[in-house]
């Protein structure tokens, strides 16, 4: 296909020609229809100029008699202007007048009609021009033809008629040129838009469709698409990520399963080796299935699969639990677990959900709170282990329209510009990556967090992590928009 044939069968262009013929047939209808109307109007006014100037000569004949009605019309006659004037006898004969001849399209008695004629002064083979008048009879068997010389409004009408159609055709090329422009302007917009798509096809997923600075449809679209091309990005990139990490972190895991198994097979102590084995091959196989169940439900969540099981939930209750639950833990690893909540609060929330979050904090903390403090003293009994032991608090608060919910440690904690990084999914800081889990945990608060419209973020808490769940009161908004991704 040419650059032609494409530029002519372009949408824009087809919109233009089309609306162009419609605007010149609709500009040529009411055109005709005013010189319709105006011709009509004029005729009108002439023949009622007409009636009223027979009403006047049938008077002059009433008092004079044919005398007085040919010294009328010979006055009438001689004064300049566009009246036509015949008297003719019984005989037809022309008594009087500046038409040359009886006009045969006027019938005596008749309603006004057009009629051509030929001045007398005119040379041979002059056009004619064009009248307008009545035919009565008058007394005696005379007929009196009245009539006035319109040629001059009909070459006024013939002029408009001119102007008229130049002015359309002058339109037309006008409107077939602004559609050729404004066809090569789009294609040329939309020929980059599919140049970029042609290439991020290609693998180039870095490519992003050029704004043009107008702001106008094309612009905002251009923007959207550039935002779900990021987003994709973004998304096939962490897929990458999450195969390489996977690739890496499941590996240790998966040789330990089996060089275990192996080891049981080869032990000489029979049966209670191979029990033994066993039982630590299902702890194993428990911790993998554990992380893929952590992938799942990631990805059930940045999918929104469980988006609709938002219910009023008291986030004071769901941080009760969790210290509860997890205080025996925290107790066996030497540290406090303090719980802080503002009276009052209530959230839209997933509860569950929520609760898995709040855990995995929670969890977090005192995973890497144990092992960097000193033991507190164990022969010094509970209340002295406590005194001494490194506090981890779980506190609730309302920030303005949203609901958050801080834990705290006295661990290690993350540079700043690991933060980020710390809430993606199996990032995890510890080089020597001797303590349990698969660096889901902060991932899978990240993601809950952007189900319920808010976020995780990782603060420093002099000394330690502070790591804060914020979620809105009244649950996610519909164009919300994502948050990015962290995880320790």
């Amino acid at each position: 296909m040419t650059a032609l044939n494409r530029l002519i069968g372009s949408t824009p262009f087809r919109l233009t020609v089309a609306y162009m013929g419609a605007f010149v047939v609709a500009a040529a209808l009411i055109v005709a229809y005013v010189a319709w109307r105006a011709n009509e109007l004029l005729t009108s006014k002439a023949i009622e100029a007409l009636t009223a100037e027979v009403a006047s000569l049938r008077e002059q004949f009433q008092s004079g008699g044919p005398p007085r009605l040919v010294a009328a019309i010979n006055e009438r006659t001689g004064e300049p202007g566009s009246g036509l004037y015949l008297l003719l006898d019984a005989g037809s004969n022309k008594l009087v007048g500046n038409l040359p001849r009886k006009p045969s399209a006027l019938v005596p008695g008749g309603q006004g009609h057009l009629f051509s004629y030929q001045r007398p002064s005119d040379s041979m083979g002059a056009h004619e021009r064009l009248a307008v008048g009545l035919s009565v009879p008058v007394s005696g068997g005379h007929t009196l033809i009245v009539a006035r010389d319109i040629e001059d409004q009909r070459q006024f009408a013939a002029t408009i008629g001119r102007v008229a159609l130049w002015s359309f055709g002058l339109l037309s090329v006008l409107g077939v040129g602004a559609g050729i422009l404004i066809s090569r302007s789009m294609l040329a917009r939309i020929e980059a838009v599919t140049e970029t798509s042609r290439k991020i096809m290609a693998g180039d997923l870095s490519r992003r469709i050029e704004l043009s600075g107008s702001g106008d449809e094309l612009d905002r679209l251009a923007e959207s698409l550039n935002a779900m091309l990021a987003r994709i990005e973004e998304l096939l990139l962490a897929l990458r990520e999450v195969s390489d990490n996977i690739a890496h972190d499941l590996k240790t895991p998966l040789n330990r399963l089996r060089n275990r198994a192996e080891a049981a097979l080869r032990s000489p102590d029979g049966p209670s080796s191979y029990r033994d084995g066993l039982a630590k091959t299902i702890e194993e196989a428990d911790e993998l299935i554990k992380t893929f169940n952590s992938l799942l439900l990631i990805a059930r969540l940045e999918g929104g699969a469980v988006a609709e099981s938002m219910t009023p939930v008291d986030p004071a209750a769901i941080i009760g639990d969790i210290a509860e639950l997890y205080e025996p833990a925290a107790e066996e690893a030497g540290l406090a677990l303090a719980v802080s909540a503002q009276p009052g609060l209530s959230l839209v929330a997933n509860r569950e959900l929520v609760s898995q979050a709040v855990a995995n904090l929670v969890d977090n903390a005192i995973k890497y709170s144990a092992a960097t403090d000193t033991p507190a003293p164990v022969a010094a009994g509970a209340a002295q282990a406590t005194a001494f032991a490194p506090a981890i608090t779980i506190a609730l608060t309302r920030t303005g329209r949203a609901i958050e919910i801080a834990v705290a440690d006295r661990g290690p904690g993350v540079a700043p510009q690991d933060r980020e990084r710390a809430l993606q999914r199996f990032v995890r800081l510890e080089k020597s990556r001797s303590r349990p889990g698969a660096g889901l945990g902060l991932s899978l608060a990240a993601a809950v967090a952007r189900m319920h419209g808010g976020t995780v973020r990782l603060e420093d808490n002099v000394p330690g992590l502070r790591a804060v769940l914020s979620l809105p009161v009244d649950g996610p908004h519909p164009a919300s928009a994502l948050p990015s991704r962290a995880k320790r």
